[in-house]
């Protein structure tokens, strides 16, 4: 990782004490089992993002004025048990500090430590998954901590709801609580999913964006690009529910595999930061 902050080198807009937001990103990618490289998804994120307009013009605000620090970790350990722990104690700190979190993968093994600290604050806390994949797996290529396995784990700590889910293997499928998943293929048939999505959620959210969820062409930069997918509108107007309905304390975007013959895909995911962000501090 270089020291370059989000938004760009001449973009320090804050530090750590007055900024209201900070940007964690998190460079993991060991528990990868076919396409590498997510470890290189939080850099290309901060590096598209210095070319993001400031102002946002659906919400009529520049949410950079509310400060935006970058913190990056530290000697990050291999194992995924022990990443859970090393960022569950950095964001207990953020959150006593009362900063806003946003964490940059990376895969998705960084999810379940953020998720298992907001919920010790927040003890009504749900998990809003976006996502191609179910990851339910109990355990995968020997780690019950794999990525395939990370909402298995969040499930252990709080309620979830799943969208754009499109694949699974029959051991997850057997798990799954219907009733709390909105499959890809569903979401197409009904005009009313985001209501019905937001309904299922506490007052205080936490959003875990993998970038499959995404439909593939417009999103190729993933390491499972799955087929379908949600379009960028569906996504944005989800988001924008969920932050006016909802008390959004936290959320993460995963999973971007970059391509430097391709920087479409980390424009897009800098792009959604700022945007997913403009949405929950219009009105704070």
């Amino acid at each position: 990782m270089s020291n370059t902050p989000f938004g760009g080198k001449d973009c320090n807009w804050a530090d750590y004490k007055s900024a209201e937001i900070i940007v964690i990103p998190v460079p993991y990618d060991y528990t990868a089992t076919w396409q590498k490289g997510a470890d290189l998804g939080p850099e290309a994120i901060i590096e598209a993002s210095a070319h993001v307009e400031l102002y946002d013009i659906e919400t009529d605000s520049e949410v950079h004025l509310h400060g935006i620090h970058t913190f990056e970790l530290l000697h990050l350990p291999r194992s995924p048990e022990k990443l859970a722990q090393v960022i569950k104690q950095n964001f207990s700190s953020f959150t006593k500090d009362g900063k806003f979190p946003v964490m940059l993968g990376g895969n998705h093994s960084v999810t379940p430590g953020a998720v298992q600290a907001l919920k010790d604050n927040f003890s009504d806390l749900t998990v809003l998954q976006l996502d191609a994949h179910a990851d339910l797996r109990e355990s995968y290529h020997g780690s019950m901590f794999n990525h395939a396995c990370v909402m298995a784990r969040i499930e252990e700590v709080c309620p979830t709801v799943q969208v754009g889910i499109r694949s699974m293997s029959r051991e997850e499928f057997n798990r799954l609580d219907i009733s709390r998943v909105f499959f890809e293929q569903d979401i197409f048939l009904r005009s009313d999913w985001i209501h019905k999505v937001v309904d299922l959620l506490s007052r205080n959210v936490y959003v875990t964006i993998d970038l499959d969820v995404f439909d593939p062409s417009i999103m190729p930069s993933t390491g499972t690009p799955e087929p379908g997918g949600l379009d960028w509108h569906q996504v944005i107007r989800l988001l924008e529910e969920v932050a006016e309905k909802k008390h959004v304390v936290g959320f993460d975007v995963v999973e971007l595999k970059p391509n430097r013959h391709n920087r479409a895909p980390d424009f897009i995911a800098a792009k959604l930061v700022f945007k997913f962000l403009s949405y929950i501090f219009k009105n704070r």
